[in-house]
């Protein structure tokens, strides 16, 4: 089987996370995880909160990300994402500190609670913790 390739760009706001050539990709849309593979047709789509998978040879590398906009063209594949972090680079406890910040801020349910941040953040934070392989 030919092992095909293509070009993906993984950025945030601040700065690029990623260039290189891939086999695969693998990223959480808002409506569900999608992979993609070389000659795909271009399209545009959300990405949620959630773990992009790159595979550059047989071991992919993983990644927590917030969400963000991923495009395919016939030129490669480019993810602009809110915030992204390798699995490795993960900071477990400090992931763990953010879950148990978001889980008491839902429970103790205050009046002022923006309760779509704090649902956010322990998304974001569960995400983490997954991705890092610490679930």
């Amino acid at each position: 089987m030919l092992n095909r390739s293509f070009h993906i760009e993984i950025r945030t706001p601040e700065q690029l996370i990623y260039e290189g050539d891939v086999t695969s990709i693998r990223a959480p849309g808002v409506e569900g995880n999608f992979e993609i593979l070389a000659g795909h047709l271009p399209f545009l789509t959300a990405l949620d909160i959630g773990e992009i998978r790159i595979r550059e040879s047989e071991t992919p590398q993983l990644m927590a990300i917030s969400g963000g906009v991923f495009e395919v063209l016939r030129t490669g594949v480019t993810a602009l994402v809110e915030t992204a972090e390798w699995a490795s680079e993960i900071d477990v406890e400090r992931a763990e500190n953010a879950r148990e910040r978001a889980q008491a801020e839902l429970a103790a349910n205050a009046p002022d609670l923006n309760r779509p941040q704090a649902e956010a953040a322990l998304a974001r934070a569960k995400n983490r913790l997954k991705v890092a392989g610490n679930v």
